[in-house]
């Protein structure tokens, strides 16, 4: 990967506030040519500084307003208990985010469903069915105060 400039930097933030956004409007914005905002955007993407372009949906005006963050220990430690748990993960659309913990936690996982009753449900018939669970912990998430697909890319780089 190359280094990025200030340039690419700008570009990579008006990306993911709005990844429809065309290279001329970006061009444009930025006091840039279009051929080189396009070429610097080709770039981005091919060196993997843009992982993939997405719509992000309103979670509510679909009906899912249960945001759970259950945090699981497993019955016993090592790879292969970590490598089945993390299969069983991977097929349950419901974990929107998974992640190793350090602490008190194996795992930490995000589970948006419809409300508490099909939460439960998703734990009875779906979460508990993979190998290995020793303790399963869930945090109801009340109010949403922040909420965001952006890195804070001019504190980082």
């Amino acid at each position: 990967m190359s280094e990025l400039s200030k340039q690419d930097i700008k570009i990579l933030e008006l990306l993911q506030r709005n990844s429809n956004r065309s290279s001329a409007e970006i061009a444009e914005e930025l006091s840039m040519s279009q051929s080189p905002c396009w070429r610097r955007i080709n770039r981005l993407e091919k060196e993997g500084y843009i992982d993939r372009q997405v719509a992000v949906l309103n979670r509510e005006a679909l009906g899912m307003d249960l945001v759970a963050f259950t945090t699981i220990n497993l019955s016993a430690a090592g790879r292969k208990n970590m490598e089945r748990f993390e299969e069983g993960v991977m097929k349950l659309d419901e974990v929107i985010e998974c992640y190793t913990m350090t602490g008190a936690w194996d795992y930490m996982l995000k589970v948006v469903v419809r409300d508490i009753r099909h939460y439960e449900q998703f734990v009875r018939k779906r979460l508990l069915e993979i190998p290995m669970i020793g303790e399963v912990h869930s945090h109801m998430a009340v109010t949403e105060i922040k909420n965001t697909t952006e890195l804070p890319l001019q504190r980082q780089l």
